[in-house]
């Protein structure tokens, strides 16, 4: 008898959880008969689907350029990059040695719409990247600044965007994974005699990823 009070009492505490609240009446009875029983089975297969380096830019209407800190060295126009998201979804043992990524911009030459004024070099637009994101490692960074042809004076090179500049990136994959956002300070500094007009360029990023 010890032994089927202990087995009526495991059954009276599992039907006890399962039918809370239903206000069962009397002690539950176990029913030892096998073919009662329900096998429930779960077959759970490798998660085999591969992480990947990807990139995405906020939705955006393009940047607006607004003159300020013009002086008599040059105009300026400036405005800000739209957020760009890079995610690194692998797992470590996906990351080959010595893998990397990298988010570079590159802009095309300013054209005016009329079609009368001459257009603008893309040597003209600079930018100023910023990590908008904690790195956890250090191991993902901002690209450094590089200004307008015509210098801004924060002794950055004076190449502007017009061949490809680093956005952000990181140096080895393995070091850190997750995902990180930048953005960059852009500033278009022309001659002062620069004809007057309404002006658009293309900024074109593009994310590497190699080993």
């Amino acid at each position: 008898m010890k032994i089927n009070r202990t087995t009526q009492l495991i059954a009276a505490a599992v039907l006890g959880v399962a039918l809370a609240g239903v206000g069962v009446a009397g002690p539950a009875v176990a029913d030892d008969d096998p073919e009662n029983g329900i096998d429930v089975s779960v077959t759970i297969e490798p998660n085999t689907t591969p992480g990947q380096v990807s990139m995405t830019v906020a939705d955006n209407g393009g940047v607006s350029l607004q003159e300020d800190g013009s002086n008599a060295a040059a105009r300026q126009f400036v405005g800000t990059l739209p957020t760009v998201t890079v995610t690194d979804s692998r797992r470590p043992e996906e990351i080959p040695a010595g893998d990397f990524w990298a988010v570079v911009g590159q802009a095309s030459q300013f054209t005016a719409t009329s079609g009368s004024a001459p257009p603008i070099g893309p040597q003209y637009l600079g930018w100023r990247p910023r990590l908008l994101s904690d790195s956890s490692t250090g191991a993902v960074e901002a690209g450094e600044p590089v200004s307008s042809v015509i210098s801004d004076g924060s002794g950055a090179p004076t190449v502007g965007l017009q061949g490809q500049e680093l956005l952000v990136s990181t140096a080895n994959s393995a070091d850190e994974i997750g995902t990180w956002q930048v953005n960059a300070d852009l500033a278009l500094r022309t001659p002062v005699d620069v004809a007057a007009g309404e002006y658009h360029s293309t900024v074109t990023l593009s994310l590497f990823n190699q080993s």
